[in-house]
């Protein structure tokens, strides 16, 4: 919205007014965000508007479009929220450009409060109609889905979408045979650990929903991540962590963080003591603080309490079962940088029924996650993990065993570094451009494999669906534009043609970790001068698959940047 300062000051205190007023929820409950929350927000807005690849304007019509997609953000199948909710947080409708751009985002807090007030009243209803007779045999339909309705006019609408959403529920979990529960009970525990996650809803986690909310009215592939999230990011990327090396989950039986593995060569593995199965039930995070109880707590939570820097230690209480008895034991673990194996590339070697040269064919086969990379390893010039290195030794080892042919496995690999994707490329083609790159103001460069290392020189194939995406596009188009296999699977792949930047959301004035920006800002190109966005990779070999009836491409997700092509 476009004001004087006066008028503009003045909607801030009646919005502010409003927002104690009709959003009121219990003192002791309500989740608020402080300045520097609102100083982040206005951070991350000045970078869109001058990093995106759009150069949006932060104006009244995204004002209206992130007040839509944070609503449906928290409840998304609209089986919360009133009519007369959604009519007051339309107060907002033109003015969250300028409150963001102020640093104001009660918004975000006003309707998470809202929401959380109303699972609240909606809880012992959900519980009456679990435990309510149902007719199974009356031939009634359900619009499943959310375009296709309205909010709720009252309570009474919303009673009944409820009583058709839990007679669902319930009948298909009579149909799972491999149910250890009642259905009754299963639902119970279900509804029952999304209220407690929902109050257990951490600030940042308010603040990082609103803005990727922001973001995502951009394209599909921005948002905000919070510092913790960030810390995530990384994981995922350089496929290590520093922790005690086990895999937990959460146990809706009793609202237990349970062991699902131990990592080998971790510090639990080397200790000895913990193991699968066991439950976590308190964690003192620089084991000599008392305790902190973890039963029915989130999951995330328990793990960044767990996580650390290498060398320091944390203390564990743990429920075992033993000889059908549970007892609690405490451990000290010393934390240590764990690698996450399961994540890297991997290689097999099969045999084949056809003869070559008086042996039996061999094949490899090359399976790849995702483009990993440790960046921070990879600045510092270490031995650091990535992709292209990983994937150099597997081919390396085939070419010492006489692999005759190879299939790379790209399937479920969502993408990763470009850099990655280059580099990987490049160990199948002679030299040359992979990938080009148009930038914001049209500049196309070429990025080419400068290695003219060529590591495997034999027959090959790229095996694809329809969720490998981005950098998986980017590898499988490059050995289609240089004729070095053939692409086989779905009908294409899942047509992401964009490249994002994550930045660090920060102020010359702050040192406070704000977390990051993951921000659109180029698209990318094959060698043929087609972009993959939205159409994909089109396979050579199409093979049956139910993902082809599916609409989960990039496609199908809103705001998705439009296709288009370069000169040759």
């Amino acid at each position: 919205m476009k004001s004087g300062s006066g008028s503009f000051k003045a909607w801030i205190c009646v919005l502010s007014v409003a927002a104690l007023s009709v959003f009121a929820i219990a003192a002791e409950k309500a989740t608020t965000l402080s300045e520097e929350d609102g100083r982040t927000a206005s951070l991350v807005a000045g970078m869109i508007s001058s990093r995106h690849i759009n150069h949006p304007d932060i104006n009244d019509n995204l004002s209206e479009h992130l007040l839509k997609r944070y609503i449906e953000a928290w409840d998304p199948q609209k089986m919360y929220f009133l009519q007369s909710d959604i009519d007051e947080f339309n107060v907002y409708r033109d003015r969250l450009d300028d409150l963001i751009k102020a640093g104001n985002i009660e918004f975000a807090t006003v309707v998470f409060n809202r929401f959380r007030q109303r699972l609240q009243e909606r809880m012992p209803q959900i519980e009456a109609l679990i435990d309510a007779d149902h007719d199974f045999t009356a031939n009634e339909e359900m619009i499943r889905d959310a375009d296709e309705i309205p909010w709720a006019a009252n309570d009474a609408e919303l009673q009944e979408r409820w009583r058709k959403r839990i007679k669902y529920d319930l009948l298909l979990l009579r149909m799972d045979k491999n149910l250890k529960l009642t259905p009754a009970e299963q639902l119970h525990r279900r509804f029952h650990t999304n209220e407690v996650f929902v109050n257990q809803t951490e600030p940042h986690e308010v603040l990082e929903l609103f803005l990727s909310s922001m973001t995502t009215c951009l394209d599909p592939h921005s948002s905000y991540m919070s510092p913790q999230t960030v810390r995530d990011f990384q994981i995922r990327m350089s496929l290590q962590l520093q922790g005690i090396g086990a895999r937990l989950r959460y146990d809706d039986a009793g609202g237990y963080t349970t062991v699902e593995e131990v990592l080998k060569g971790g510090p639990a593995d080397l200790d000895g003591h913990l193991e699968k199965g066991d439950r976590i039930v308190g964690v003192s995070s620089d084991a000599e603080s008392p305790y902190v109880d973890t039963v029915e707590m989130k999951l995330t939570k328990v793990v960044d309490m767990i996580r650390g820097k290498r060398g320091t230690k944390v203390k564990l209480r743990v429920s075992k079962q033993k000889d059908n008895h549970e007892k609690e034991e405490e451990y000290v673990l010393v934390r240590d940088t764990v690698p996450i194996e399961e994540d890297e590339v991997k290689g097999q070697i099969i045999e084949s029924s056809e003869w070559i040269d008086g042996r039996k064919a061999r094949i490899g086969i090359l399976n790849i996650p995702s483009f990993y990379r440790d960046f921070r390893g990879a600045s510092l010039g270490s031995d650091f993990k990535s992709t292209s290195r990983d994937v150099r030794k597997v081919l390396t080892q085939f070419n010492q065993q006489q692999v005759d042919c190879l299939i790379v496995d790209l399937r479920w690999n969502g993408g990763g570094a470009l850099q990655e994707a280059i580099e990987v490329s490049g160990l199948f083609i002679p030299s040359g451009s992979v990938v080009q790159v148009k930038e914001q103001d049209d500049t196309v460069t070429p990025f080419d494999d400068e290695d003219t290392d060529m590591v495997w020189r034999k027959p090959m194939m790229v095996v694809c669906n329809r969720y490998s995406a981005s950098a998986s596009e980017i590898f499988a188009g490059a050995i289609k534009d240089y004729r070095r296999g053939i692409v086989v699977g779905d009908r294409t792949t899942h047509g992401k043609g964009t490249v994002q930047n994550v930045v660090d959301v920060s102020s010359r004035l702050s040192f406070i970790d704000r977390g990051a920006l993951k921000l659109t800002i180029s698209q990318f190109y094959r060698v043929n001068g087609e972009s993959t966005q939205t159409m994909g990779v089109r396979s050579d070999v199409v093979l049956p698959s139910l993902l082809n009836h599916r609409d989960i491409g990039e496609d199908a997700l809103d705001n998705a940047l439009p296709f288009d092509t370069i000169q040759r």
